[in-house]
């Protein structure tokens, strides 16, 4: 019987594969140069075109960067590449997969405001304190809703988990709009958001986890059970 040729999309996945496990593995690390296509086609026992589309692949997922004029470069992967990420993810999602991803965020943001009820020093506390007073006292929806972003970014960052803080970043770009629809349409939403961040606010000065992480999974629960109740209908 004739061996099958494999298909041009499953040598490139390869190859991808192959480039990653380098990466992973040490053989390469952030900053380091790639071999020649030549070479490294010949490393790893593939063709030249097909290490040429995997290296074009893994340029446009942001793990290797193209230098002009000087080759082919890891990239350092950090927290803002996991922000980019999600906020596009986010961004697209409509429906119930937009109910999904607040699912999501209230699991991730109470685990964040739990570690930050441990973690949060008098600076941070004072920030997301200056930003609850401003909530609290403005009358402008935009202003609220501002503040209200700004609240969660704090708390995230006070984390001290940066990884958890950028995902939440990026899930907040379109889940916080779920959240601005429900203020606008719903009688009394923004004070009861305004009561849901003054409950967080007293559990991080309390320095309680539990009852910072129990506070932030209402506060989120509550636009999540909103807008599942309006996808349903």
């Amino acid at each position: 019987m004739e061996e099958r040729t494999p298909a041009r999309g499953t040598v490139t996945q390869r190859a991808i594969e192959q480039i990653k496990a380098m990466i992973t593995e040490g053989e390469l690390n952030p900053g380091d140069r790639l071999p020649t296509e030549r070479d490294l086609a010949a490393q790893l026992g593939l063709s030249r075109s097909s290490m040429r589309e995997a290296v074009r692949a893994l340029t446009v997922m942001g793990v290797l960067e193209a230098r002009h004029g000087s080759g082919i470069y890891v990239r350092g992967l950090g927290a803002e590449d996991l922000l980019e990420t999600f906020g596009v993810v986010a961004d697209l999602s409509r429906g119930e997969q937009l109910v999904e991803l607040l699912e999501v965020r209230r699991v991730l943001e109470s685990t964040a405001t739990a570690l930050a009820a441990a973690r949060i020093d008098e600076e941070q506390l004072a920030a997301v304190t200056a930003h609850l007073t401003a909530m609290e006292e403005a009358e402008d929806p935009e202003e609220i809703l501002a503040h209200d972003l700004a609240f969660h970014r704090a708390v995230n960052a006070a984390s001290g988990n940066g990884t958890m803080a950028a995902i939440l970043e990026g899930l907040s770009t379109r889940t916080f709009r779920a959240r601005a629809r429900r203020g606008y349409a719903e009688d009394g939403a923004f004070e009861r958001t305004r009561r849901e961040h003054a409950a967080i606010h007293r559990a991080l000065v309390a320095r309680d986890p539990e009852a910072a992480r129990a506070a932030a999974a209402a506060h989120v629960g509550e636009v999540e059970e909103w807008l599942r109740s309006h996808v349903e209908r």
